[in-house]
């Protein structure tokens, strides 16, 4: 079950991932409920979710709305865990500069300008995405695996050959 307000103790500033299955949706809390948050036509409300609308979007608005319009039924948490490597910027200054940044419309990729991004730049003012970083190291690991395989099933064909050779 979800969190509600009375679980969670938010602060000004606070980052808030949001659970949408496949992704995570990130957003920043501005205080009396809202929040702040970067988002592509499937983080719309009335938008399905999980649609792949944000991957092939190449522009987003930024919109502030209540916590729970945007959290729905999914599951979500504050999460603030860049504050052990980075030195998180004042509240007000998060909250002032997410605020002023709503209803612009931005580039968005998903690989480097998502809402993970915008949310850690306000945040820690580094632009940063962890499941972008995530999804590009299994990615790497599947495409080394695939390699590993590929060369011992080659190793394992030349043994073969070899061995009909000398018969």
């Amino acid at each position: 079950m979800a969190p509600t307000l009375y679980d969670e103790k938010l602060e000004l500033g606070d980052l808030i991932e949001i659970s949408r299955g496949a992704y995570h949706h990130w957003a920043v809390y501005v205080g009396e409920g809202f929040i702040v948050h970067l988002a592509t036509p499937s983080e719309i409300p009335g938008a399905t979710a999980n649609s792949l609308m944000s991957v092939v979007a190449d522009k987003a608005v930024v919109l502030k709305e209540e916590l729970w319009s945007v959290v729905g039924d999914s599951e979500w948490k504050i999460n603030n865990a860049l504050d052990k490597e980075y030195e998180p910027r004042p509240a007000e200054v998060i909250v002032r500069e997410a605020c002023a940044m709503v209803d612009a419309v931005l580039p968005y990729c998903v690989f480097s300008q998502n809402c993970e991004h915008v949310a850690n730049e306000l945040r820690y003012g580094k632009a940063e995405s962890r499941q972008v970083r995530k999804a590009g190291q299994a990615v790497l690991l599947a495409g080394a695996a695939t390699a590993m395989l590929l060369g011992v099933a080659y190793l394992f064909s030349g043994s073969k050959k070899e061995n009909k050779n000398n018969q």
